[in-house]
């Protein structure tokens, strides 16, 4: 069996998020060997917080590194309280946490731990793009180093969900995504084309609360609040499995169906946020780096994965 994928996980937590970290955690073939924080779903100072607290609640010694508060240019669009709550976890509370952060900004910590894993490390950001674009203006090899890219982002032939045309990551931070994009390293997208076909119900949930009760309790009751929203908005019984979908592409690409294309990103304007391919936009250079766009998914299989890594009993 090979080793485990060594991966970094940029989070705004988020129900959606902890659903993807608890996820990764219980996954064997995952080294979650860092998560860094970044404004988005919650504020930065929440963020950081909350990934410290899912840290501690899975008994893990992930490092967490605190990272970007604001977009890049653009000015700070509220958090999705609505749908996540106030905190992030809906109406779950965790402990505050003991541990402090890694002492590296985000942006640093990706940058140096790519770099002492040449080749190795897979970058997942779930979040704004922020920290990512920050690490490649410090360090621009990084690029040459990654193992991958995994965005959770975009909507490229779907609708949106922060406006009708603008996925909520790439719109929260467009130009930092652009930046991201336009860099020449392997990188896959997860956008709305696929994670809104992938559906997890309560019934999904169940399973880890009788194996892992500490985690599978919270997230169970965290869940409860984004459900809501989900029913309340698009009229489903559960939720959209955004994040976590990202994790999974990352170990097993053949679960979606792939166009490699270069994209563009609308950075300003009504627009802001929107993700195209290159060809679609009339006048652009055809030139870029290609994209893995998914726009395809073996959505049972995603699910039957996401679920029974969750109910291993690996967490406690």
């Amino acid at each position: 069996m090979p080793p485990p994928v060594k991966m970094i996980i940029d989070t705004d937590p988020g129900v959606d998020d902890a659903m993807a970290i608890l996820y990764a955690l219980s996954d064997p073939e995952i080294d979650l060997i860092g998560l860094t924080s970044v404004f988005g779903n919650v504020t930065g100072a929440i963020a950081t917080r909350n990934a410290l607290a899912l840290v501690e609640l899975a008994g893990a010694e992930t490092p967490v590194a605190a990272g970007a508060s604001v977009p890049m240019v653009q000015d700070l669009r509220p958090p999705a309280d609505f749908v996540h709550g106030v905190e992030g976890f809906g109406d779950a509370l965790l402990p505050a946490p003991t541990r402090a952060p890694d002492p590296r900004p985000a942006h640093v910590f990706i940058a140096e731990t790519i770099l002492a894993h040449p080749g190795e490390v897979v970058l997942v950001p779930v979040g704004p793009l922020t920290n990512i674009a920050m690490a490649l203006d410090h360090a621009p090899e990084i690029a040459k180093h990654v193992a991958r890219v995994v965005v959770m982002g975009g909507a490229v032939r779907h609708k949106g969900n922060a406006s009708p045309v603008a996925e909520a990551n790439i719109w929260q931070d467009p130009h930092a995504a652009a930046k991201v994009f336009a860099a020449d390293w392997p990188m896959t997208l997860i956008g709305l084309d696929v994670t809104e076909q992938v559906i997890c119900t309560a019934a999904d949930l169940a399973p880890m609360v009788e194996a892992s009760p500490k985690c599978g309790t919270f997230l169970a009751k965290a869940a409860d609040f984004y459900f809501k929203f989900h029913k309340e908005s698009a009229d489903i019984d559960g939720c959209h499995l955004h994040d976590p979908a990202a994790v999974i592409a990352a170990l097993d690409p053949s679960l979606f169906q792939m166009l490699a294309a270069p994209l563009t990103v609308t950075v300003d304007g009504e627009e802001a946020g929107r993700t195209q391919e290159r060809a679609a936009v009339k006048g652009a250079s055809l030139d870029g780096p290609p994209v893995d766009i998914a726009l395809g998914v073996d959505k049972a299989r995603v699910l039957d994965r996401f679920r029974d890594r969750l109910a291993s009993g690996r967490l406690p």
